[in-house]
């Protein structure tokens, strides 16, 4: 047990310095990740080939997992040493607050705790009570300043009954710190060996709970804003210290991933630890429930679903293996970070809930002289995300090529819950107006960490649904952070007219491939837009009056651009003119967009 004298003269500075320490080793950690990943990646498909090649990708996919994982467990720690310096210095400071009261006045302060005091002078004295001083211990009955029946009204001994009780106080809660933050720090370490392992991620998720329950008092997550507009969430970070930046970034990589107005490098670094650590948990999951049973069987009646299997499937096995799924994709376009000149992948969001979400960048958004934001629609969600994130891949190389000089970002938003379903769900208006915000809030963060609106050409593209979640977002009251729109197979934007969306009628794109129905099972969904006005094709009139439009139509006024591909999923069919057309708008290059 410490005694008041040894928290009085405790230097926390040595908890501090050892914190600073393991704060360096994981920021060089993280610069160490990014440097496997963004630099160290790409000579490898140009300089090796066939095993060779695919060798060196192993150990440095291997080398990078390493570095995030100590980036990650080394910030806990120096976290947690900086949580006990914290804590410590505040118990110390109200034990010198007690301290300094007692000397004030007069008191003294013995080894055991107790306070000697001078009996008062300023009450008549019974004629049992001595003068000269008393002594009060810590855990008097009533340690506040007495009532005239108590010691014969002496205030002196309530005040020393209370500093007595302030530093017993200091001490003790000095003491469950102390043993608090031992345990803690105990079980943050790692076995021997090179290979961070599933079993490693998931006991690091464990250590990052333990951690956040240990600091609250220190660095909770109620200091983190919830809510709030991306330009206060980057006044909020902007206010922080650096270290402070750091810590959060590592205890809450969930919460901090995801908000927009953050830097993109930021919010990559988090995310990752957020999908290591749900990768791993998930991959365990799975395999406690064992090889997956065949599906169908043979019986004598014919074949049937497999029992064992429909169990499996009930505990969740088809879900993992989506979900698996969905993060493997996530990790395949890491890996190819260099292939014919494919920029570095930012994941700017990234979760679980419902169908799973992705937000994946390929190339920082935050410098890009043109950035593209890619809504897909119905039945997107996690475990399909490498389809979309494929065609922003291709997208990125077309716009390479057209605008070499120029950097480009393109950006896979699976940000909102789209319908799953043709009937009834993509039939439906509420999952455009529910995603609308959430497209708005990430656009807004793009811009304000880009530095405005001028400061990147910024292209949103709706394919299918998505395109409905796009004119929910861009007809909403307020600003639609992009300059151009660009829509494929839309079954309809909610509004009647290109002119009525926010960037207005002359920056509204279109593709439609001829035997695309999409867009006129939107018009029988309602998903449209109505005005008054004439449809025509190809400039013959064939309805008046109160008509519904998708942007495909002539009379909605949008601009429509040629499409050789066929089908509603064939725009950025490589090598086309449908994806060379959007990489036209996308570079702001508008004079080389082909007409119908």
């Amino acid at each position: 047990m410490p005694t008041w004298q040894q928290l009085r003269d405790a230097k926390f500075t040595e908890y501090e310095d050892a914190a600073d320490g393991w704060g360096t080793v994981s920021n060089r950690a993280d610069a160490a990740r990014i440097r496997v990943d963004h630099e160290m990646a790409a000579p490898i498909h140009t300089t090796q080939k066939g095993e060779a090649q695919n060798a060196a990708k192993r150990d440095l996919t291997r080398l990078g997992r390493n570095y995030q994982y100590i980036h990650g467990e080394c910030g806990l720690v120096r976290t947690a040493l900086n949580g006990l310096a914290s804590e410590l210095a505040g118990a110390q400071k109200k034990l010198k607050q007690a301290l300094d009261e007692a000397a004030d006045l007069k008191f003294t302060v013995h080894e055991d705790g107790s306070v000697e005091y001078p009996r008062s002078t300023q009450v008549p004295m019974a004629p049992s009570t001595s003068t000269g001083t008393g002594r009060a211990e810590p855990g008097a009955p009533v340690p506040l300043l007495p009532g005239a029946g108590e010691a014969n009204g002496d205030p002196n001994k309530g005040k020393a009954e209370d500093i007595a009780e302030r530093i017993s106080q200091a001490v003790n809660s000095a003491v469950e710190i102390d043993n608090r933050y031992a345990k803690l720090l105990r079980e943050l370490k790692a076995p021997d060996g090179l290979d961070v392992t599933d079993a490693m991620l998931v006991d690091e998720a464990h250590d990052m709970g333990d951690v956040r329950k240990a600091v609250g008092t220190y660095l909770g997550k109620d200091g983190i804003p919830q809510g709030k507009s991306p330009a206060d969430n980057k006044t909020w970070w902007d206010g922080l210290s650096q270290e402070q930046r750091e810590e959060y970034q590592t205890l809450y990589p969930a919460e901090i991933g995801a908000l927009d107005g953050l830097p993109s490098a930021i919010r990559d670094s988090s995310n990752r630890i957020v999908l290591d650590e749900a990768r791993a948990d998930v991959q365990q999951k799975l395999d406690r429930l064992g090889p997956e049973p065949e599906k169908q069987i043979v019986t004598a009646g014919g074949i049937i679903t497999n029992p064992e299997w429909t169990a499996w499937n009930a505990l969740g096995g088809n879900k993992y293996k989506d979900q698996i799924k969905g993060m493997d994709a996530v990790r395949s376009r890491f890996d190819q970070t260099g292939v014919d000149g494919l920029p570095p992948a930012y994941l700017l969001g990234f979760d679980l809930k419902g169908n799973g979400h992705v937000i994946l960048a390929n190339g920082d958004p935050d410098t890009a002289d043109n950035t593209a934001v890619y809504v897909p629609g119905t039945t997107s969600k996690l475990s399909g995300a490498h389809g979309d994130i494929t065609r922003m891949t291709r997208l990125w190389n077309d716009a390479h090529s057209l605008s070499p000089g120029k950097t480009t970002s393109t950006i896979t938003w699976i940000g909102y819950d789209a319908p799953q379903s043709i009937v009834p769900e993509a039939m439906e208006r509420h999952w455009a107006y529910d995603g609308a915000p959430r497209l708005n809030s990430f656009l807004d963060g793009l811009q304000t960490v880009q530095g405005g609106p001028d400061a990147s050409h910024t292209t949103v593209i709706g394919h299918s649904y998505g395109s409905t979640t796009v004119g929910a977002a861009s007809k909403a009251p307020g600003h639609f952070a992009a300059d151009d729109i660009v829509v494929a197979g839309s079954p309809g934007m909610l509004v009647g007219d290109a002119g009525d969306l926010d960037v207005g009628k002359s920056h509204v794109w279109a593709e439609a491939a001829h035997d695309d129905l999409v867009p006129l099972g939107g018009k029988a969904a309602h998903l449209g837009g109505y005005k008054w006005g004439v449809q025509t094709w190809h400039g013959l009139p064939y309805d008046a009056g109160l008509i519904q439009t998708v942007p495909s139509d002539e009379a909605f006024g949008a601009h429509r651009m040629a499409v050789d591909t066929g089908g509603h999923s064939g725009y950025w069919d490589e090598n086309s003119t449908s994806l060379q057309n959007q990489a036209a708008v996308v570079t702001g290059r508008y004079n080389q967009v082909v007409d119908p």
